[in-house]
């Protein structure tokens, strides 16, 4: 277990694809997972929208259907970080890389979404971002500007920015607990954030994983294993004592 942390210390959660797995969904680097099925320049470019939208639209569509069956829950995992955001007393930030919303489903409400997210929709000429649990296409009109053919998933492509970066910068500089689960370490700008943190040399910085990420040897403490069995028991172990 990690040294005592100070309680009043806001902490950082990265979650990856890992914590997500659990729940029953297809994660994208796995030598089974989506991208190994899927070329990532027809479905997953500003490019490939661009040229050939329906195919795009089908793909998140799919993706979208399986989020939304009722077999998708959230996991003991995402159960643990809503409670630990529930009780520490220096607040906590769940910064996550997967676009399905399992995290707010079990209860999480500071998130940040860098990579977007699946159950919403936005129109690429004007902006505007709103909730979508059906499927797209470009037949559909968008009900803020009227525009037709305008509405892509809400999720950030390949050669396009993550979302957020300067609110998760500033959170990165001011926490005192860096916690990375579920990651593959090989995804950067995310891949860089245990660097950030330790640049400081202020702040603990923990690998919750299957097993050792790329990036592993970066972070003081590590633990592997399943993350509905580790993130539990580490919650637990940071709430100990606490009223």
């Amino acid at each position: 277990m990690s040294p005592a942390i100070d309680k009043s210390a806001p902490i950082v959660v990265l979650t990856g694809a890992g914590i997500s797995r659990e729940s029953g969904l297809h994660t994208f680097r796995d030598k089974d997972g989506i991208w190994a099925r899927h070329a990532i320049e027809d479905v997953a470019t500003p490019e490939a929208f661009a040229r050939d939208p329906s195919r795009v639209h089908a793909f998140y569509n799919a993706r979208r259907r399986g989020l939304l069956d009722p077999s998708i829950q959230p996991n003991a995992a995402h159960h643990g970080l809503a409670a630990l955001e529930a009780r520490w007393p220096g607040g906590v930030l769940v910064v996550t890389q997967n676009i399905d919303d399992l995290h707010e489903r079990a209860g999480t409400r500071t998130l940040l979404h860098m990579h977007g997210e699946l159950l919403k929709a936005r129109c690429a000429a004007c902006g505007n971002v709103a909730p979508c649990l059906s499927d797209l296409d470009v037949s559909l009109t968008c009900e803020a500007c009227g525009a037709s053919g305008s509405l892509r998933p809400h999720v950030v492509w390949f050669g396009e920015m993550p979302l957020y970066m300067d609110e998760i910068a500033g959170a990165l500089d001011a926490c005192g607990l860096f916690v990375s689960i579920g990651t593959s370490g090989n995804v950067y700008p995310a891949a860089g954030f245990v660097h950030e943190v330790r640049m400081r040399g202020i702040a603990h910085t923990v690998e919750l994983n299957l097993e050792p990420s790329e990036g592993h040897s970066n972070f003081v403490e590590r633990l592997y294993g399943p993350a509905t069995a580790l993130v539990p028991r580490y919650v637990e172990a940071l709430l100990a004592g606490l009223p």
